[in-house]
């Protein structure tokens, strides 16, 4: 019964968002929904401790919310930028320099365990980052901590 009301909770918070979806272009995510991914997702975690629900696409555009509450490797995507929206918690984005051991996970994607000689930024709510194509970048969490964000995904042009 729990997981049958947990799934109808979800369904309701879902729904505005879903309605929501873009129509000819035009998409808005009222900020108290996206908020409320912060409770929502962490629910949905996997084994590296990330959960994340994709919204609807806008002009080509991939938009997600991800909950983390660990760091992940490095990452490089050569065909696409990241534009991130904190809606809680926060990190050390370390964006820039060479990616360390990287090896492809796909075509124009690529991991690895850190990166050298990059720039940090401490990240809280409300702050917003862009990351260009081909940039390495690294969200660390410290021990304990989470983060909570919205993702755009923007094709490289």
């Amino acid at each position: 019964m729990n997981k049958l009301l947990s799934m109808a909770s979800f369904a309701l918070m879902v729904a505005p968002i879903v309605a929501q979806a873009p129509n000819n272009g035009i998409a808005v995510w009222k900020s108290a929904d996206l908020k409320a991914y912060t409770t929502t997702l962490p629910a949905r975690m996997n084994a590296q401790k990330l959960g994340s629900q994709n919204l609807a696409p806008v002009d080509g555009n991939t938009t997600v919310m991800v909950h983390r509450e660990a760091s992940l490797e490095a990452e490089v995507h050569d065909n696409a930028a990241d534009f991130d929206v904190v809606q809680s918690g926060g990190c050390t984005l370390i964006v820039g320099g060479t990616l360390k051991d990287g090896h492809s996970v796909g075509t124009g994607e690529w991991k690895g365990a850190s990166i050298d000689g990059g720039q940090s930024f401490e990240l809280a709510p409300g702050d917003i980052v862009n990351i260009p194509a081909k940039t390495p970048h690294q969200m660390v969490i410290p021990a304990g901590g989470q983060i909570t964000y919205f993702l755009m995904k923007i094709p490289a042009k």
